[in-house]
């Protein structure tokens, strides 16, 4: 993809890849500009999201970009915060992380998944006003739908390993499952 093909995609909005009846809906910050530029969430390839998707449990196999449609079949679906494509996340205003909360927030009402799922504790924490959020599962519920804080899966994010965030992710996983169970009607 050429430099011009990338600029092109600026502020451009990628489809979610959502469903009714999802366990978990992930939630990044906002489209990169390859997203964007290929309609696929998180198609940055230094990006961590599909391997940690993998090795947390959630997905059989690793997911290309281009497969994030199968995802619907294990009943996981992604959105964003903010809609529009930016080069970088500092790129976002304040009032664009609000309004996205806002916007999420009657997403989530919605679409009712079990869990909430944002990618991205400082995003998360802008959005929803919760300057002391930290990473893990909130106390904050949209109706029935739980909200975790999960590390921002982006190469940038050098405090986070691929192994730790899928241990946290897998921590997610685990509480979707038990979620589940609560809910199948006694035999």
């Amino acid at each position: 993809m050429t430099p011009d093909e990338l600029n092109a995609a600026r502020d451009r909005v990628i489809p979610d890849v959502v469903a009714g009846g999802l366990r978990v809906l992930f939630c990044g910050i906002n489209p990169g500009l390859l997203s964007a530029a290929t309609g696929h969430h998180f198609a940055r390839p230094g990006n961590r999201f599909w391997p940690v998707l993998h090795l947390s449990g959630f997905t059989p196999r690793r997911l290309d970009p281009a497969e994030q449609e199968e995802l619907l079949t294990y009943r996981l679906g992604i959105t964003n915060v903010v809609a529009r494509a930016t080069a970088r996340a500092d790129e976002l205003t304040t009032e664009e992380f609000r309004e996205g909360g806002r916007i999420l927030t009657a997403k989530v009402e919605l679409l009712r998944p079990q869990w909430l799922a944002v990618v991205g504790v400082t995003a998360y924490r802008t959005a929803f006003g919760e300057r002391k959020a930290r990473i893990g599962p909130q106390e904050r519920t949209i109706g029935s739908t739980r909200v975790w804080a999960l590390p921002n899966p982006s190469g940038l994010n050098a405090h986070w390993t691929a192994e730790s965030m899928a241990q946290e992710y897998a921590r997610l996983r685990a509480a979707a499952d038990a979620s589940e169970l609560r809910e199948l009607p006694e035999p």
